[in-house]
Protein backbone atom coordinates (compact mmCIF):
# COMPACT_ATOMS: atom_id res chain seq x y z
CA UNK A 1 0.00 0.00 0.00
CA UNK A 2 1.25 3.40 -0.98
CA UNK A 3 0.17 6.89 -1.25
CA UNK A 4 1.75 9.13 -4.79
CA UNK A 5 1.35 13.01 -4.01
CA UNK A 6 2.34 15.45 -6.14
CA UNK A 7 2.86 19.17 -5.80
CA UNK A 8 1.12 21.35 -7.94
CA UNK A 9 1.66 24.97 -6.07
CA UNK A 10 3.65 25.91 -3.62
CA UNK A 11 4.32 29.34 -3.79
CA UNK A 12 7.10 29.61 -0.47
CA UNK A 13 9.36 27.00 -3.00
CA UNK A 14 8.48 28.38 -5.85
CA UNK A 15 6.70 25.43 -7.07
CA UNK A 16 3.63 25.94 -10.07
CA UNK A 17 2.46 23.55 -12.63
CA UNK A 18 0.41 24.86 -15.35
CA UNK A 19 -0.82 21.11 -16.55
CA UNK A 20 -0.10 17.62 -14.71
CA UNK A 21 -2.10 14.43 -14.99
CA UNK A 22 -2.10 11.35 -12.97
CA UNK A 23 -3.83 8.41 -13.54
CA UNK A 24 -3.33 4.40 -14.06
CA UNK A 25 -0.95 4.76 -16.62
CA UNK A 26 1.22 6.27 -14.04
CA UNK A 27 1.64 2.32 -12.57
CA UNK A 28 -0.77 3.51 -9.76
CA UNK A 29 -3.61 0.85 -9.02
CA UNK A 30 -6.47 1.55 -7.15
CA UNK A 31 -9.50 -1.67 -6.49
CA UNK A 32 -12.42 0.43 -7.28
CA UNK A 33 -11.68 1.67 -10.45
CA UNK A 34 -9.27 1.55 -13.51
CA UNK A 35 -10.38 4.53 -14.67
CA UNK A 36 -9.65 7.40 -12.31
CA UNK A 37 -7.59 10.28 -12.99
CA UNK A 38 -6.39 13.70 -11.61
CA UNK A 39 -6.00 16.35 -13.79
CA UNK A 40 -4.41 19.98 -13.17
CA UNK A 41 -5.48 22.74 -16.09
CA UNK A 42 -5.13 26.22 -16.34
CA UNK A 43 -7.75 28.13 -18.28
CA UNK A 44 -6.60 30.95 -20.43
CA UNK A 45 -8.76 34.00 -22.19
CA UNK A 46 -11.20 35.73 -21.24
CA UNK A 47 -12.47 36.69 -17.50
CA UNK A 48 -10.98 32.56 -16.96
CA UNK A 49 -7.76 34.19 -17.89
CA UNK A 50 -5.28 32.21 -14.78
CA UNK A 51 -8.12 30.18 -13.66
CA UNK A 52 -6.72 26.45 -12.37
CA UNK A 53 -8.65 23.81 -12.19
CA UNK A 54 -7.71 20.51 -10.89
CA UNK A 55 -10.77 17.78 -11.73
CA UNK A 56 -10.51 14.76 -9.52
CA UNK A 57 -12.19 11.46 -11.51
CA UNK A 58 -12.62 8.41 -9.32
CA UNK A 59 -13.89 6.56 -12.47
CA UNK A 60 -17.72 7.14 -11.78
CA UNK A 61 -18.23 10.42 -10.23
CA UNK A 62 -15.89 13.36 -11.11
CA UNK A 63 -15.81 16.72 -9.47
CA UNK A 64 -13.73 19.89 -10.50
CA UNK A 65 -12.45 21.98 -8.03
CA UNK A 66 -11.03 25.79 -8.29
CA UNK A 67 -7.46 26.47 -5.95
CA UNK A 68 -8.07 29.69 -7.47
CA UNK A 69 -11.23 30.68 -6.33
CA UNK A 70 -10.62 29.44 -2.44
CA UNK A 71 -11.08 25.22 -3.25
CA UNK A 72 -14.54 25.77 -4.35
CA UNK A 73 -16.42 23.03 -6.50
CA UNK A 74 -17.03 24.23 -9.90
CA UNK A 75 -19.18 21.48 -11.40
CA UNK A 76 -18.94 17.97 -11.37
CA UNK A 77 -21.04 14.49 -13.44
CA UNK A 78 -22.03 11.11 -12.08
CA UNK A 79 -21.96 8.34 -14.62
CA UNK A 80 -23.28 10.86 -17.26
CA UNK A 81 -25.48 13.08 -15.07
CA UNK A 82 -24.19 16.44 -14.42
CA UNK A 83 -23.95 18.26 -11.00
CA UNK A 84 -23.98 21.50 -11.51
CA UNK A 85 -26.01 24.86 -12.17
CA UNK A 86 -26.33 27.39 -15.25
CA UNK A 87 -25.72 30.41 -13.91
CA UNK A 88 -25.57 33.70 -16.05
CA UNK A 89 -21.62 33.92 -15.43
CA UNK A 90 -21.35 31.27 -17.70
CA UNK A 91 -17.55 30.64 -16.91
CA UNK A 92 -15.03 30.29 -14.05
CA UNK A 93 -14.05 34.05 -13.16
CA UNK A 94 -10.86 34.72 -11.99
CA UNK A 95 -10.96 36.69 -8.87
CA UNK A 96 -8.53 40.06 -10.36
CA UNK A 97 -12.04 40.57 -12.52
CA UNK A 98 -14.42 40.19 -9.39
CA UNK A 99 -14.66 44.02 -7.42
CA UNK A 100 -16.37 42.73 -4.42
CA UNK A 101 -17.36 47.02 -3.40
CA UNK A 102 -19.23 46.80 -6.94
CA UNK A 103 -23.08 47.54 -6.46
CA UNK A 104 -22.79 48.54 -3.02
CA UNK A 105 -20.66 45.77 -1.82
CA UNK A 106 -22.55 42.90 -4.01
CA UNK A 107 -19.62 42.71 -6.75
CA UNK A 108 -19.25 38.96 -5.35
CA UNK A 109 -22.22 37.90 -7.23
CA UNK A 110 -20.09 38.54 -10.76
CA UNK A 111 -17.97 35.35 -9.95
CA UNK A 112 -21.03 33.48 -8.74
CA UNK A 113 -21.35 30.28 -10.28
CA UNK A 114 -19.81 27.36 -8.43
CA UNK A 115 -21.61 24.46 -7.87
CA UNK A 116 -20.09 24.95 -4.49
CA UNK A 117 -18.51 28.17 -2.72
CA UNK A 118 -17.69 29.26 0.76
CA UNK A 119 -18.80 32.41 2.29
CA UNK A 120 -16.66 33.52 4.76
CA UNK A 121 -14.33 33.13 6.76
CA UNK A 122 -14.67 36.12 8.68
CA UNK A 123 -17.84 36.68 7.83
CA UNK A 124 -20.69 36.28 5.38
CA UNK A 125 -24.17 37.92 5.26
CA UNK A 126 -25.16 40.76 3.46
CA UNK A 127 -23.00 44.25 3.19
CA UNK A 128 -22.68 46.83 5.31
CA UNK A 129 -20.58 48.65 8.14
CA UNK A 130 -20.20 46.69 11.32
CA UNK A 131 -18.68 48.71 13.87
CA UNK A 132 -16.77 50.89 11.62
CA UNK A 133 -15.59 47.46 9.22
CA UNK A 134 -17.22 47.92 5.72
CA UNK A 135 -18.14 44.06 4.96
CA UNK A 136 -19.22 42.81 1.25
CA UNK A 137 -21.26 40.25 0.50
CA UNK A 138 -20.65 36.58 1.82
CA UNK A 139 -16.99 37.60 2.19
CA UNK A 140 -13.42 37.34 0.91
CA UNK A 141 -12.48 33.45 0.86
CA UNK A 142 -14.46 32.45 -2.41
CA UNK A 143 -11.97 35.06 -4.40
CA UNK A 144 -8.82 34.11 -2.97
CA UNK A 145 -6.31 31.69 -4.68
CA UNK A 146 -4.62 29.07 -3.00
CA UNK A 147 -0.81 29.41 -2.32
CA UNK A 148 -0.41 25.91 -1.24
CA UNK A 149 -1.55 22.61 -3.68
CA UNK A 150 -1.20 19.09 -3.93
CA UNK A 151 -2.97 15.75 -5.15
CA UNK A 152 -2.89 12.34 -3.75
CA UNK A 153 -3.45 8.75 -5.25
CA UNK A 154 -3.51 6.18 -2.25
CA UNK A 155 -4.10 2.56 -3.47
CA UNK A 156 -5.07 1.36 0.05
CA UNK A 157 -8.24 -0.60 0.18
CA UNK A 158 -10.19 0.50 -3.18
CA UNK A 159 -8.36 3.35 -3.64
CA UNK A 160 -8.71 7.34 -2.79
CA UNK A 161 -8.25 10.16 -4.45
CA UNK A 162 -7.52 13.73 -3.41
CA UNK A 163 -6.99 17.39 -3.97
CA UNK A 164 -5.57 19.69 -0.81
CA UNK A 165 -5.41 23.15 -1.17
CA UNK A 166 -4.47 26.36 1.87
CA UNK A 167 -5.44 29.67 1.40
CA UNK A 168 -4.76 32.16 3.96
CA UNK A 169 -7.87 35.16 4.65
CA UNK A 170 -4.90 37.72 6.02
CA UNK A 171 -4.80 41.20 6.87
CA UNK A 172 -2.78 43.78 8.29
CA UNK A 173 -4.61 44.73 11.49
CA UNK A 174 -7.26 42.49 10.93
CA UNK A 175 -8.25 39.13 10.86
CA UNK A 176 -5.32 36.18 10.31
CA UNK A 177 -7.50 33.42 9.24
CA UNK A 178 -5.80 30.13 7.20
CA UNK A 179 -8.11 27.16 5.37
CA UNK A 180 -7.00 23.83 4.69
CA UNK A 181 -8.95 21.89 2.51
CA UNK A 182 -9.23 18.65 1.03
CA UNK A 183 -11.32 17.11 -1.30
CA UNK A 184 -11.19 13.15 -1.38
CA UNK A 185 -13.25 10.35 -2.77
CA UNK A 186 -12.81 6.78 -3.48
CA UNK A 187 -12.37 4.67 -6.45
CA UNK A 188 -15.50 3.82 -8.18
CA UNK A 189 -17.75 5.63 -5.30
CA UNK A 190 -20.83 7.66 -5.54
CA UNK A 191 -19.74 10.40 -2.73
CA UNK A 192 -17.05 13.05 -2.43
CA UNK A 193 -16.40 14.42 0.79
CA UNK A 194 -14.86 18.23 1.73
CA UNK A 195 -13.09 18.12 4.78
CA UNK A 196 -12.11 22.18 6.07
CA UNK A 197 -9.69 23.33 9.01
CA UNK A 198 -9.55 27.18 9.29
CA UNK A 199 -6.87 28.15 11.79
CA UNK A 200 -6.52 31.67 13.34
CA UNK A 201 -3.01 32.29 12.69
CA UNK A 202 -2.68 35.60 14.97
CA UNK A 203 -1.78 36.21 17.97
CA UNK A 204 -5.66 37.89 19.06
CA UNK A 205 -9.69 36.27 18.82
CA UNK A 206 -11.01 36.20 16.27
CA UNK A 207 -14.64 36.03 14.57
CA UNK A 208 -15.00 33.10 11.99
CA UNK A 209 -18.56 32.75 9.85
CA UNK A 210 -18.38 29.95 7.27
CA UNK A 211 -21.40 28.73 5.52
CA UNK A 212 -21.28 26.36 2.30
CA UNK A 213 -23.35 27.80 -0.39
CA UNK A 214 -23.95 24.70 -2.46
CA UNK A 215 -26.07 25.10 -5.39
CA UNK A 216 -27.85 22.91 -7.26
CA UNK A 217 -29.62 23.09 -11.17
CA UNK A 218 -30.77 20.82 -13.29
CA UNK A 219 -31.61 17.72 -13.51
CA UNK A 220 -31.99 17.55 -9.56
CA UNK A 221 -33.86 21.04 -10.02
CA UNK A 222 -37.01 21.07 -11.84
CA UNK A 223 -40.88 21.10 -11.24
CA UNK A 224 -42.44 19.29 -8.57
CA UNK A 225 -38.55 18.20 -7.11
CA UNK A 226 -38.50 18.67 -3.37
CA UNK A 227 -36.10 18.76 -0.22
CA UNK A 228 -35.83 15.96 2.08
CA UNK A 229 -35.11 16.44 5.91
CA UNK A 230 -35.36 16.00 9.41
CA UNK A 231 -36.73 19.21 10.95
CA UNK A 232 -36.34 20.61 13.86
CA UNK A 233 -37.41 24.07 13.65
CA UNK A 234 -37.67 26.78 10.52
CA UNK A 235 -38.71 29.77 9.90
CA UNK A 236 -38.92 32.25 6.43
CA UNK A 237 -35.90 34.77 6.11
CA UNK A 238 -37.99 38.00 5.45
CA UNK A 239 -41.62 38.62 4.65
CA UNK A 240 -41.29 37.65 0.69
CA UNK A 241 -39.98 33.97 1.59
CA UNK A 242 -42.82 33.90 4.30
CA UNK A 243 -45.38 33.76 1.00
CA UNK A 244 -43.81 30.50 0.02
CA UNK A 245 -43.74 28.86 4.32
CA UNK A 246 -46.47 26.12 3.12
CA UNK A 247 -44.53 24.92 0.23
CA UNK A 248 -41.09 24.88 1.57
CA UNK A 249 -40.07 21.52 0.49
CA UNK A 250 -41.56 21.57 -2.99
CA UNK A 251 -40.11 23.66 -6.04
CA UNK A 252 -41.95 25.15 -8.92
CA UNK A 253 -40.56 25.14 -12.35
CA UNK A 254 -39.12 27.73 -13.61
CA UNK A 255 -40.88 31.47 -13.58
CA UNK A 256 -39.37 34.65 -15.39
CA UNK A 257 -38.46 37.57 -13.04
CA UNK A 258 -39.89 35.85 -9.63
CA UNK A 259 -37.62 36.56 -6.46
CA UNK A 260 -35.56 34.70 -4.15
CA UNK A 261 -36.97 33.00 -1.33
CA UNK A 262 -34.57 31.90 1.53
CA UNK A 263 -35.79 29.93 4.84
CA UNK A 264 -33.46 29.22 7.81
CA UNK A 265 -33.72 25.41 9.52
CA UNK A 266 -32.59 24.01 12.40
CA UNK A 267 -31.94 20.24 11.84
CA UNK A 268 -32.55 16.73 13.41
CA UNK A 269 -29.73 14.40 14.06
CA UNK A 270 -28.99 10.57 14.88
CA UNK A 271 -26.90 9.84 18.45
CA UNK A 272 -23.81 11.65 16.98
CA UNK A 273 -25.37 14.48 15.62
CA UNK A 274 -25.19 13.53 12.13
CA UNK A 275 -27.88 14.57 9.64
CA UNK A 276 -28.13 14.78 5.90
CA UNK A 277 -30.49 17.02 3.88
CA UNK A 278 -31.50 15.71 0.23
CA UNK A 279 -32.82 17.05 -3.28
CA UNK A 280 -34.94 14.72 -5.01
CA UNK A 281 -36.34 15.00 -8.51
CA UNK A 282 -39.83 14.69 -9.24
CA UNK A 283 -40.04 10.98 -10.17
CA UNK A 284 -38.05 9.68 -7.00
CA UNK A 285 -35.45 8.52 -8.83
CA UNK A 286 -32.76 10.89 -8.77
CA UNK A 287 -31.26 12.56 -5.66
CA UNK A 288 -28.30 14.08 -4.14
CA UNK A 289 -27.75 14.96 -0.61
CA UNK A 290 -25.58 16.28 1.81
CA UNK A 291 -24.33 14.50 5.09
CA UNK A 292 -22.46 16.51 7.92
CA UNK A 293 -22.44 17.07 11.42
CA UNK A 294 -24.31 19.26 13.22
CA UNK A 295 -22.06 20.03 16.04
CA UNK A 296 -19.90 21.79 13.14
CA UNK A 297 -22.42 23.17 11.49
CA UNK A 298 -25.37 23.74 13.31
CA UNK A 299 -27.42 26.19 11.32
CA UNK A 300 -28.93 25.03 7.40
CA UNK A 301 -29.93 27.68 5.12
CA UNK A 302 -32.57 26.78 2.32
CA UNK A 303 -32.33 29.23 -0.87
CA UNK A 304 -35.30 28.84 -3.63
CA UNK A 305 -34.03 31.08 -6.83
CA UNK A 306 -36.46 29.37 -9.33
CA UNK A 307 -36.00 32.27 -12.06
CA UNK A 308 -35.88 31.46 -15.66
CA UNK A 309 -33.31 28.91 -16.74
CA UNK A 310 -31.51 31.95 -18.58
CA UNK A 311 -31.46 33.84 -15.36
CA UNK A 312 -30.27 31.16 -13.10
CA UNK A 313 -32.62 28.35 -12.03
CA UNK A 314 -30.84 26.71 -8.64
CA UNK A 315 -30.94 25.62 -5.29
CA UNK A 316 -28.84 26.34 -2.70
CA UNK A 317 -28.39 23.90 0.48
CA UNK A 318 -26.06 25.98 2.72
CA UNK A 319 -24.86 23.96 6.04
CA UNK A 320 -22.98 26.67 8.07
CA UNK A 321 -22.36 28.02 11.46
CA UNK A 322 -24.66 30.45 11.22
CA UNK A 323 -27.36 31.88 8.93
CA UNK A 324 -26.30 34.51 6.30
CA UNK A 325 -27.50 37.38 8.11
CA UNK A 326 -25.62 40.69 8.84
CA UNK A 327 -22.48 39.68 11.06
CA UNK A 328 -23.97 42.51 13.94
CA UNK A 329 -26.91 40.33 14.40
CA UNK A 330 -25.68 37.22 13.97
CA UNK A 331 -23.32 38.05 16.56
CA UNK A 332 -25.82 39.47 19.09
CA UNK A 333 -27.63 35.87 18.32
CA UNK A 334 -24.60 34.14 19.82
CA UNK A 335 -23.68 32.34 16.36
CA UNK A 336 -20.32 33.94 15.29
CA UNK A 337 -17.47 31.70 16.82
CA UNK A 338 -14.79 33.08 18.39
CA UNK A 339 -11.58 31.67 17.23
CA UNK A 340 -8.56 31.86 19.77
CA UNK A 341 -5.15 32.50 18.87
CA UNK A 342 -3.40 29.52 17.16
CA UNK A 343 -6.80 27.83 17.59
CA UNK A 344 -8.75 25.76 14.67
CA UNK A 345 -12.31 24.73 13.83
CA UNK A 346 -12.83 21.65 11.74
CA UNK A 347 -15.65 21.03 9.18
CA UNK A 348 -17.40 18.74 6.94
CA UNK A 349 -19.64 17.25 4.25
CA UNK A 350 -20.11 14.83 2.11
CA UNK A 351 -22.24 15.14 -1.24
CA UNK A 352 -23.71 11.78 -2.38
CA UNK A 353 -25.66 11.02 -5.83
CA UNK A 354 -28.31 8.43 -5.50
CA UNK A 355 -29.42 7.73 -9.32
CA UNK A 356 -31.95 5.09 -9.25
CA UNK A 357 -35.47 4.95 -6.97
CA UNK A 358 -34.14 2.39 -5.06
CA UNK A 359 -31.36 4.64 -3.86
CA UNK A 360 -33.08 7.40 -3.72
CA UNK A 361 -35.80 5.44 -0.98
CA UNK A 362 -32.91 3.78 1.08
CA UNK A 363 -31.42 7.51 1.28
CA UNK A 364 -34.97 9.26 2.15
CA UNK A 365 -35.81 6.47 4.83
CA UNK A 366 -32.68 7.28 6.85
CA UNK A 367 -33.38 10.59 6.68
CA UNK A 368 -37.33 10.47 7.87
CA UNK A 369 -35.77 7.98 10.72
CA UNK A 370 -34.39 11.28 12.16
CA UNK A 371 -37.44 12.74 12.49
CA UNK A 372 -38.17 11.94 15.74
CA UNK A 373 -40.25 14.86 16.88
CA UNK A 374 -42.88 17.00 15.15
CA UNK A 375 -41.52 20.05 13.60
CA UNK A 376 -42.09 23.46 14.24
CA UNK A 377 -43.18 25.78 11.54
CA UNK A 378 -43.09 29.42 11.68
CA UNK A 379 -45.22 31.21 8.57
CA UNK A 380 -43.43 34.08 9.67
CA UNK A 381 -39.97 35.33 10.48
CA UNK A 382 -39.06 35.21 13.85
CA UNK A 383 -36.90 37.20 16.10
CA UNK A 384 -33.93 34.65 16.40
CA UNK A 385 -33.39 33.87 12.86
CA UNK A 386 -33.98 37.01 11.24
CA UNK A 387 -33.57 40.76 11.85
CA UNK A 388 -36.96 41.32 12.20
Amino acid sequence: MAATQVVLTNVDRGIWQESLRLDASSGIKLAGSPDWSLQKTTLRGGLSDSVEVVTVDNGALSMSVFPTRGMGLWRGQYRGIPIEWKSPVARPVHPKFVNQLERGGLGWLNGFNELMCRCGLSFNGPPGNDNGAELTLHGRIANLPAHYVAIEANDAGVGTLGVTGTVDETTMFGPALRLSSTVSTEAGSNSITISDRVTNLGAQPTELELLYHTNIGRPFLAADSRLVAAIAEVAPRDPHSATGATKIARYPGPITGVREEAFFFELLGDKSQQTSVMLVNAAGDLGISLTYSLRELPCFTLWKNPQADADGYVTGLEPGTNFPNFRGFERAQGRVISLAPGATYSAAFTMTIHDSAAAVKDAEARIKSLQTREPIQHPQPIAKYSQV
